[in-house]
């Protein structure tokens, strides 16, 4: 969804996480830079292109892209296959040029098709990584470079082997810095100094830096060496510094190394956008969606500059993101900052930047994997069942084993694999319903059908008893191949017929080629309404008021019954039942067009012209049952119960309510008759005496049908119809039956 922010509002708060973000993406850019074996003034030149230029391209908010530690191996070898940074710079315009158009082709919308599962599985093992990765940082050991995510090291260690050798090379100085930090970042909430309008980060790198100073007070073995410090180049004048860039060599542009190393970068470094802009936006607490294709094109643009003016290649980055949506970043603000301050401060207070103790910055990073990798993630994910939690936590564990990509091919494989099995396992669900015509068999198709499914399609038809009305649902699938169609249209014709079962097919016309057609009974005939008995019409209003509750309506198609019902009417019962708008008799007891004939009476009381419809309904039109039906929260009977309260027997409704009087006075004769319950707890506050107020009231219609109407009586008497009465619930929807 589209926003347009004011920056002017946001500025605080984008300014305080754009200066935190800055803090941990410094030696993050020098880190990747080192890794990959190109001057770390090219990663700086690459965080300044992601934070200055791409921040505005971007459709996001939360994004923050800069050099990716997923991509060092593969910057690593191309400067070895292609012989110099300088040709590496071509390898990155042509990248940018690429992504360029994979946006403007839409290439984007692929992202969707990521499991949320696996999404979240990445965002938990980033989390994971940033913990373990820091640890050594943290103690002073430093084993590798700062922005390393990948499990096997360049010096030959992988993660856990360089935290064992972490225990044993603890440095003390580090280590009280790195815990001093932890200690803030964790509790500065709960002391007063929260009041203070300073990001806490910054309060960790501020006191980090003056125990730097402080530690050679302390002794040697404290000491701070620059090793354990942030290392900006700081040699020569702002414009040595500057012209120490590369510049890309385009007489590589004959090589078609050169292509292949563009195609290369370009693919990896878009998938990682996509996974990265994906994940971040489950961070993002405004839940904003961040238009893909937009932003691959913002990234293309992004590698073409940084690839011209000396730098990395870039990608969307899930823990500069993190941290800026951690830090109360609200606006793509926060990477504009960050790039301005990282262009500022290499340019001009290197010397400054080289006193920041990386034991700090590894705080802040462990802080940020908690909030990433917290219980609770894991909690919520094994509450959504199997099916959420494996492939969730198998991308885990491979991104934490091998690296980011690898992890997450892993991931949608296992996700993919899960979807497969279940709709082998599961491609359709069957549903017994019980029409006025008899019983249907309705198998409801899942979304996708291939050919993986076509054995446990036909293992389900074959089962399928002779006789049986059969209806195939095919309304919510998407996708069916040739091989599914082929099997349905063989059992249709030829199986089905063998075997005396009636087939009807529902959503099939648009899509595959088959006309939907409804071969079953689905309303009232006059052969239905005489082979029915009382009994079974009551039967059937209880399964319909069941399927209400429950929420599983019986599918009718209304305009093919409007068709069928058109020259005729059968009913099977009759309804006397309340106004109230909360109590639809049709829907409560889920019938379709013409089985019933509804009365709706304030009270559902029975004067003459209700008793009159009911004669006519049962001694004429065929109807089986009589149900006199109240509800709980009668307004009439509420009334009528305060009314009698405050002494009026007759209850009368009031002067000029001549007509709803004869309502008030018979529901009147029903409080009379309820003696249970005493003193002043007869009054309309008390739902369990105006509960049994309705059932007297109830009871009372009855005997009024059955005393008041010889027609009714007799038909009664000879059992041709049966009178039963009813409360429904406007709670649950539930009927309670009262005599049957």
């Amino acid at each position: 969804m589209a926003e347009h922010p004011n920056y002017l509002k946001t500025l605080p708060q984008d300014l305080k996480a754009g200066l935190v973000v800055f803090l941990v993406a410094l030696p993050l850019c020098l880190g990747v830079a080192m890794a990959s074996g190109v001057p770390m003034i090219s990663g700086i030149v690459a965080g300044v292109v992601g934070g200055i230029i791409v921040a505005w391209l971007s459709g996001s908010h939360t994004s923050i892209s800069g050099p990716a530690a997923g991509l060092t191996a593969i910057i690593a070898a191309q400067v070895a296959i292609l012989g110099s940074v300088e040709a590496l710079l071509v390898a990155v315009i042509l990248a940018g040029m690429l992504q360029m158009a994979l946006g403007a082709l839409k290439a984007g919308s692929l992202a969707v098709f990521i499991p949320s599962s696996v999404i979240k599985g990445l965002l938990a093992a980033i989390g994971i990584i940033l913990i373990l990765k820091q640890i050594p940082f943290l103690v002073g050991y430093n084993p590798d470079w700062f922005g390393d995510m990948t499990f096997n090291t360049v010096g030959g260690e992988n993660t856990f082997s360089e935290l064992f050798l972490s225990a044993s090379n603890i440095h003390p100085g580090a280590t009280f810095i790195g815990i001093i930090s932890l200690l803030i970042l964790l509790f500065w909430d709960k002391t007063p100094m929260k009041k203070l309008s300073i990001p806490v980060p910054l309060v960790v790198v501020i006191v980090g830096v003056i125990l730097v100073q402080a530690m050679p007070q302390l002794g040697l073995l404290w000491g701070i060496m620059a090793d354990d410090m942030v290392q900006v180049p700081s040699t020569g004048s702002i414009m040595e510094r500057i012209a120490s860039i590369p510049s890309p060599d385009v007489s590589v542009l004959s090589d078609p190394k050169v292509y292949i190393a563009a195609i290369t970068i370009a693919i990896v470094a878009s998938l990682e956008t996509l996974l990265n802009l994906e994940a971040v936006d489950k961070l993002d607490p405004k839940k904003r969606v961040s238009p893909p294709n937009r932003e691959l094109f913002a990234q293309g643009v992004g590698n073409m500059t940084s690839g011209l003016i000396g730098g990395l290649p870039i990608t969307s980055v899930v823990v500069r993101s993190s941290v800026g949506i951690s830090a109360g970043g609200q606006t793509r603000m926060t990477t504009f900052i960050h790039g301005v301050l990282l262009l500022v401060s290499v340019l001009f207070l290197p010397q400054v930047l080289n006193l920041i103790p990386l034991s700090a910055l590894a705080a802040i990073l462990i802080f940020t994997g908690f909030k990433l990798a917290a219980p609770k993630v894991f909690k919520d994910m094994w509450a959504e069942g199997k099916v959420q939690f494996l492939p969730f936590i198998m991308t885990i564990v491979a991104i934490v084993l091998t690296d980011l990509l690898i992890g997450i091919i892993i991931g949608m494989a296992v996700a993919t694999a899960f979807i497969l099995y279940n709709n082998l396992q599961s491609p359709l669900r069957k549903i017994k319903e019980r029409h006025v015509g008899g019983e249907v068999l309705r198998i409801e198709l899942a979304s996708q059908l291939t050919f993986m499914n076509r054995a446990a399609l036909l293992d389900t038809l074959n089962e399928i008893e002779a006789g049986t009305q059969l209806v195939l649902d095919a309304r919510e699938t998407d996708y069916m191949d040739s091989d599914i169609i082929a099997l349905i249209h063989e059992f249709e014709q030829e199986t089905a017929p063998a075997h005396k079962i009636k087939v009807s097919l529902l959503g099939f016309k648009d899509h595959y080629d088959k006309d939907d057609h409804i071969s079953y009974i689905d309303v009232t005939t006059r052969e239905i309404q005489n082979k029915a008995k009382p009994s079974d019409v009551l039967e059937m209003l209880k399964e319909g008021n069941k399927r209400f509750v429950s929420g599983e309506p019986i599918i009718r198609d209304s305009r093919r019954q409007i068709d069928n019902t058109a020259e005729g009417q059968f009913p099977q019962a009759m309804v006397l039942t309340c106004m109230d708008s909360r109590v639809a008799t049709e829907m409560m007891f889920d019938v379709g067009l013409g089985d019933l004939f509804s009365l709706r009476v304030a009270g559902n009381v029975a004067a003459e012209q209700e008793l009159g419809s009911m004669e006519y309904g049962c001694g004429i039109a065929g109807a089986k049952l009589i149900l006199v039906l109240g509800h709980t929260g009668c307004g009439a009977v509420a009334a009528t119960v305060d009314l009698v309260a405050k002494g009026d027997d007759k209850a009368d409704a009031g002067e000029g309510f001549n007509n709803l009087s004869v309502i008030t006075n018979k529901i009147a004769h029903c409080v009379h008759e309820e003696t249970q319950t005493q003193g002043d707890d007869r009054h309309a506050k008390n739902t369990d005496f105006v509960k049994r107020i309705t059932e007297i009231n109830v009871q009372q219609t009855m005997k009024d049908v059955y005393q008041k109407s010889s027609v009714l009586r007799n038909l009664i008497d000879q059992e041709k119809v049966l009178l039963v009465g009813g409360i429904y619930n406007v709670k649950t929807g539930e009927v309670e039956f009262l005599n049957s």
